[in-house]
């Protein structure tokens, strides 16, 4: 409305300088002196302008007053509770004292269930503009359009694994040539699937791949009626006698699966400052995971959601991995590779029908600003994409 107000006024203006009368309707009297009546007609147009300054003003200061982070969450008493990351930059403040010295509220968006569904439907409708979560479904709310970007990378990945019946004399996925595999079928971990049957020099063709997810997967597992299972959650399964390891990704890099803090690409551009907060506050929390000082703090952690300490131990457990790059927020060759591989997949798997580039989803300058503030320049590492083949 702006645009055709000034308009409006320009209109105005020329009239007046040719000599011309505003409309007579301009004023309830039109025997009201020309000059009065010109006046009149700026002042109500001018009026219109303000009107509309201070309404979209109030519009923009809402819409900025909320921050909203959303992350993958555990019911904890019938109460949806966070951990990891989020967990510990929600429990230190910093990021909710900054927001809120700038007039901004900070709102946890915590997510069972579907995380991947229900945050890209967050990030679709503008009730989020942050969230810690996974790469493939990011991949797909990307490709459909709704734009994010990785902000903090989360670290080195979670770790997949191929499992078989106690019993099993199966050792290798060799072993399982014409066998049935159970994995979910178009979630992050077939990738892994994938990534290892085309590194053992085979074709799915070779296997006989039964789409279910981990829980039905697994009580077929204990049941005889499939051979093996890929999944991620391995451990508890073991520990309960249902399956025997026989591969996982630990030492590989770019095997692993990742989550990391995604970001809505306009709200970024549109708020380098705010941007500038949250990855700030997130490299301080993976700041303080790292430090070996903190480590029975951060497997404690784990053990929030119910989940047995021996198995969050094993979790972490990584001979090729020293502790502080768990929490790598590096930028390097495994980030970039894993991307490109994720969008191969999804392309090639028709879970999205456009080309990708993971130079469009990695947004690296803000971690870079903030490892700089935080004087951690060099903390952790980066790999080359030479080691990435050495490692395999």
């Amino acid at each position: 409305m702006h645009y055709y107000a000034l308009t409006a006024i320009a209109q105005l203006q020329h009239m007046r300088a040719q000599g011309q009368q505003p409309p007579a309707h301009a004023s309830s009297n039109s025997s009201l002196p020309s000059a009065r009546r010109w006046r009149l007609w700026v002042l109500a147009i001018l009026s219109l302008v303000l009107t509309w300054g201070v309404h979209n003003l109030a519009w923009a200061q809402a819409e900025k007053s909320v921050l909203r982070i959303a992350t993958t969450a555990f019911s904890d008493g019938g109460k949806a509770s966070i951990s990891g990351t989020p967990y510990r930059v929600q429990q230190e403040g910093w990021l909710e004292q900054e927001l809120g010295k700038r007039g901004i509220a900070l709102e946890w968006f915590p997510v069972t269930g579907d995380t991947g569904a229900t945050m890209n439907e967050a990030f679709a409708s503008g009730r989020i503009q942050f969230a810690s979560y996974g790469d493939l479904p990011s991949v797909i709310l990307n490709a459909g359009g709704v734009r994010t970007q990785v902000v903090v990378p989360a670290g080195r990945g979670t770790d997949m694994f191929l499992m078989v019946p106690p019993n099993s004399t199966a050792k290798s996925l060799a072993d399982l040539k014409g066998k049935k595999i159970s994995v979910h079928r178009g979630r992050p971990w077939e990738l892994g699937l994938l990534h290892l049957i085309e590194d053992s020099k085979f074709s799915p063709k070779d296997f006989k791949l039964v789409n279910m997810d981990i829980k039905p997967g697994t009580a077929a597992l204990a049941t005889g009626a499939v051979d093996a299972i890929f999944l991620i959650g391995a451990y508890p399964i073991e520990d309960k006698g249902i399956g025997r390891i026989i591969w996982s990704s630990k030492g590989k890099p770019d095997r692993k699966m990742r989550a990391e803090l995604w970001a809505k690409k306009d709200f970024i551009q549109a708020n380098p400052e705010v941007t500038d907060l949250v990855v700030t506050a997130w490299l301080k929390a993976q700041y303080w995971a790292s430090l070996d000082a903190n480590r029975e703090s951060v497997i404690k952690d784990g053990t929030r959601s119910g989940v047995p300490e021996s198995v969050v131990r094993r979790s972490y457990d990584d001979p090729s991995l020293i502790w502080k790059d768990r929490f790598n927020p590096a930028y390097d060759a495994v980030v970039y590779q894993h991307y490109r591989s994720v969008l191969a997949f999804a392309r090639n798997q028709k879970l999205i029908n456009k080309d990708l580039k993971a130079e469009e989803l990695l947004e690296p300058k803000y971690v870079t600003a903030a490892l700089k503030k935080l004087d951690l320049t060099g903390y952790w590492s980066s790999v080359k994409a030479p080691a990435l083949a050495a490692a395999n």
